[in-house]
């Protein structure tokens, strides 16, 4: 479970530098836990944007920007790993 867990956080990785076209980084610099706004990789609302449209197009998972944990799943590559983890085995 733990390196399905792994694997999931690298796809996610390589993930979020191609749906944002994020050229001057590899997935190997990205850190698991590294906030994926501010002062970690630096995203803003609208990259926030563009990375639920793509985890719904190709993951199927749906997130409801009303709801206040949606916040939460985006704080690192983890957070994101296990929502997507938990959203497929619900399927």
């Amino acid at each position: 479970m733990v390196s399905d867990l792994t694997s999931l956080e690298t796809e996610l990785k390589e993930f979020i530098i191609s749906t944002l076209a994020l050229e001057d980084i590899t997935a190997s610099e990205i850190e698991s836990e590294a906030p994926l706004f501010g002062t970690g990789l630096g995203l803003d609302s609208v990259d926030a944007l563009e990375l639920g449209v793509g985890l719904q197009k190709r993951f199927g998972v749906k997130l409801d920007p009303k709801d206040d944990s949606t916040r939460q799943h985006f704080r690192s590559v983890r957070s994101l790993a296990q929502l997507v983890s938990e959203r497929r085995t619900a399927i």
